[in-house]
């Protein structure tokens, strides 16, 4: 089937139009003066990166051909079960960031992200504890005590 295009050039000219989009938005960025370099550096720099990551992509998936032709709904969610459940903890953990704040939040988040694609015998429920806790109790610490970044803590850690 000449011409047939597959979801992976569907989704790479959309990463490509969205760095695009973007970019010309970092134009509206406020230059400010007690910056040695300006607020728009990064941000470009990040969509830089992205596009040159997106046009590999876009170039891998023309070379790829063609979808097979029939996939069940079925074998998709079966296919991507892992990123779904991930990207529905995210979710969750989102929404839940203003009542547990960011370290309670981060624990629960990673102990199920790590639940939920790893093995859940009680050995490996302890290392995923103990993994969640002490990951981001680290990254919280940094955050608030060595480069003072005021993160939410939520309505549980409030009432200490």
């Amino acid at each position: 089937m000449v011409g047939a295009i597959n979801r992976d050039t569907v989704v790479a000219v959309f990463l490509l139009l969205f760095c695009g989009v973007f970019y010309a938005a970092s134009f509206q960025i406020e230059q400010t003066s007690y910056g040695t370099i300006g607020a728009e550096v990064w941000p470009r720099l990040i969509l830089a990166v992205m596009f040159v990551l997106s046009s590999i992509y876009l170039f891998q998936s023309v070379r790829k051909g063609p979808d097979e032709a029939a996939r069940h709904e079925a074998g998709f969610l079966s296919r991507y079960r892992n990123a779904i459940l991930c990207y529905g903890l995210f979710l969750a953990f989102l929404l839940a960031l203003d009542f547990l704040g960011m370290l309670l939040g981060g624990i629960a988040f990673v102990f199920l992200a790590l639940s939920v694609l790893g093995e859940r015998t009680p050995r490996q429920l302890a290392i995923h504890a103990l993994v969640a806790v002490v990951s981001v109790g680290a990254m919280w610490a940094i955050f608030t005590f060595a480069l003072r970044v005021i993160l939410p803590e939520g309505e549980i850690l409030a009432i200490w």
